[in-house]
């Protein structure tokens, strides 16, 4: 197939009402799994320059003479200090790796590990919105923007695939200084690109949060006997009469790379989970809130 013809009216009309039909129920997914956590419960507030009343607080050494309610203060014989919320409006940025790894599901009714990705960004972008923040992708050229408008378009483009090849990494175009990123791959392929995304991203200030999302049959390694193994794009294949004598060396392998995702997280002042598609989204979306939470400039 030729490059023009991966342009004609036809195959981009395909592709349009592929996502088209996609787009409500990761929409859907995701919406779901966002109502999971309670804002009231785990809100953004944070106390400095606004309006909005938050709480009162005792007095402490360094606090100034004007900042003191003086009313509340005479009801407690102590003085007090009225703080309003943070409304300073921060940016979010997210990465969704979606080369062919992605795509893996050992089992029917297991999720993809792209679309577990797809639907906790979305997720926590929707939070994320309702706090009052700006969210984009870190692979487009426009900037993060608030709204329900930027939910849907971020929604589009991540059901548009973007990525070539077996293995992806983080390929940031937009990381705006101070904001917060959550980057979510297999980190499967080669670390040399996480590694420079990550000390890019530390060079601006930029913080948060690596989601390694793995299918449990990569965990387990249940191979055994006659086996063939084929990338997902099958570009590489391997045949072997004997599966469950790589099993160790394949675990050691993939143990030494999470150690070197946890302590590259850690060096450059970001944090490192991992998620499996067989378990409940609900519990990574939470950690997620918190860690965006201890990052925030």
């Amino acid at each position: 197939m030729s490059d023009t013809s991966l342009h004609t009216p036809d195959t981009l009309r395909s592709r349009s009402e592929a996502v088209a039909g996609a787009l409500p129920a990761l929409m859907a997914d995701a919406q779901h799994l966002a109502a999971t956590i309670l804002l009231g419960d785990h809100g953004r507030k944070r106390a400095g320059t606004g309006d909005e009343f938050w709480q009162y607080r005792p007095a402490e050494a360094g606090d100034s003479y004007r900042s003191i309610d003086w009313r509340r203060s005479a009801r407690a014989d102590a003085p007090f200090v009225r703080q309003t919320e943070w409304q300073a409006a921060q940016s979010v940025m997210f990465g969704v790796d979606d080369s062919a790894s992605m795509t893996f599901t050992g089992h029917k009714n297991r999720p993809s590990k792209l679309r577990r990705a797809q639907t906790l960004a979305m997720a926590l972008a929707i939070l994320a919105v309702r706090g009052g923040e700006r969210v984009g992708l870190t692979h487009l050229s426009e900037p993060p923007r608030g709204g329900q408008a930027q939910l849907m378009r971020m929604a589009a483009a991540l059901m548009d695939g973007h990525e070539a090849g077996d293995y992806g990494a983080p390929k940031p175009r937009v990381m705006p200084s101070g904001s917060r990123a959550v980057f979510f791959s297999d980190f499967l392929g080669d670390p040399a690109a996480i590694e420079t995304a990550l000390h890019q991203a530390a060079d601006r200030g930029v913080k948060g949060a690596l989601v390694q999302v793995l299918d449990p049959d990569e965990e387990a390694f249940p191979f055994d006997g006659r086996t063939v193994f084929e990338s997902m794009s099958g570009a590489i294949k391997f045949e072997t009469l004997k599966a469950k004598s790589l099993r160790a060396a394949y675990l050691s392998r993939l143990a030494e790379r999470k150690d070197h995702l946890r302590t590259l997280a850690r060096r450059t002042g970001w944090r490192y989970h991992v998620h499996h598609t067989d378990t409940l989204a609900e519990p990574t979306l939470l950690w997620l809130y918190r860690a965006l939470e201890r990052v925030r400039g």
